[in-house]
């Protein structure tokens, strides 16, 4: 039985480290393994010149990672390393990145795995963000929500809306070529065709996993795919604005300003960026960030229906978006939404950093009163959104290029 070991404490809750799971198909880190009952004698001593060379493997890893800035504060280049040792521990040899080694969760949904993907391309893990977006290319995507590390959908949910949009962006920022990288010979194991549709969106579920609908996540993600031959079409900025644009922000569901604003709105600046959007995205952002409830984080969307517990990954992937639209409007001399969108950032920021465990491990959801992990810990989609708005709050102008000076994506072809 394999339990966490005292750590840097991240956590600003009254968190604990729960007994990991077993079954993580990648390495293991150091930081997260140690015997529950520790042997004796020389048994004891080979067990501590384990950890010890299991420490040297991380540090190896971990010196190929793109280095943050030097402003980077010290909580932020822990959460920066662990969250990449986390990542590594979710992804198999084959590329298969689970949401978690858990029980009903150690499975590869194409919308957490293109997030991790993109979240190792950026800190420069290029080979590994290619290994998986080749398996999830492999993907049948119609077929399920869900897929074993086998590629074999998992019966139970019916396809999302948004997966073809998260293959594409795991793909671009893999650095794979559509003329080179995936042709008529790309095909999943069952012989069907690639389900990269791109007028699949309307009437399936979102990343909330309910019921079917037209929903703004699907929406965007899949704007960024275009199949070549196909007569489907995809939404244009424009009529993202006139079918979810409310005077409040971006509202969920398609024509339905009941359903609330929706943190799937950041998606329009990372990783589907469409400049057009942005004043929409920002007033949706900031007043989600100014009504959250709680310091542990927000919760989906003003009409989850899920309680009121944070979960971490929509506050990682605001703080990711908001911190790009800092960088831009900096860049634009725009100094004053700069600021207050720095300081959205940092204060979501700040949140995760108390929804983290004392280890720095990120659960995927906390109760909202105590912080305490209150589902799947760690889950990877998390970690790869918490990797990403790190990078764009301290990027390091030695490493390439960051995320923050990406353009607006034009649609990934793919064929049927």
């Amino acid at each position: 039985m394999l339990v966490l070991v005292a750590g840097v404490a991240f956590s600003g809750g009254s968190s604990v480290d729960p007994p990991p799971p077993r079954g993580f198909p990648g390495v293991v880190p150091a930081f997260m393994a140690k015997s529950e009952n520790p042997p004796a004698g020389g048994a004891k001593a080979d067990r501590g010149l384990a950890a010890q060379a299991a420490s040297r493997r991380d540090r190896r890893w971990l010196a190929r990672a793109r280095r943050l800035g030097p402003a980077a504060p010290r909580w932020a280049r822990a959460m920066y390393r662990r969250s990449l040792l986390v990542l590594r521990a979710l992804v198999d040899r084959r590329g298969a990145a689970i949401a978690g080694a858990r029980s009903g969760w150690a499975y590869v949904w194409p919308r957490d795995a293109g997030a991790v993907a993109i979240a190792l391309a950026s800190a420069g893990y290029g080979a590994d963000a290619r290994r998986i977006a080749r398996f999830l290319l492999e993907l049948d995507l119609d077929a399920a929500a869900r897929f074993y590390r086998s590629g074999e959908p998992v019966e139970g949910r019916g396809a999302q809306g948004d997966a073809a949009g998260w293959v594409a962006a795991a793909a671009r920022a893999a650095g794979m070529q559509p003329g080179r990288d995936i042709g008529v010979e790309t095909r999943p194991a069952s012989g069907a065709p690639l389900g990269l549709g791109a007028g699949a969106w309307r009437d399936r579920a979102d990343y909330q996993e309910g019921d079917a609908g037209d929903y703004l996540g699907n929406g965007l993600a899949t704007a960024s795919v275009e199949i070549q031959g196909s007569a489907a079409s995809h939404l244009s900025a424009p009529q993202i604005k006139r079918e979810f644009e409310t005077g409040r922000g971006l509202v969920r569901a398609a024509g339905d300003p009941a359903s609330g604003l929706d943190s799937a709105a950041a998606w329009a600046v990372r990783p589907f960026a469409r400049p057009v959007l942005y004043p929409a995205v920002r007033r949706t952002l900031l007043r989600l960030v100014a009504e959250r409830r709680t310091h542990f984080g927000l919760i989906p969307s003003e009409g989850w229906h899920g309680g009121d517990d944070p979960w971490t990954a929509p506050t990682a992937w605001c703080a990711w978006s908001l911190a790009a639209l800092w960088r831009i409007d900096r860049r634009a001399g725009r100094r004053r939404e700069a600021a207050t969108e720095r300081r959205a950032a940092l204060g979501l920021m700040a949140d995760l950093r108390r929804a983290a465990t004392p280890l720095g491990l990120l659960p995927e959801r906390v109760d909202a009163q105590t912080g305490a992990p209150a589902s799947t810990t760690p889950l990877a989609w998390s970690h790869a959104f918490a990797v990403l708005a790190i990078r764009e709050l301290w990027p390091d102008a030695r490493s390439p290029a960051s995320t923050a000076s990406a353009p607006t994506p034009r649609p990934y072809a793919a064929v049927r």
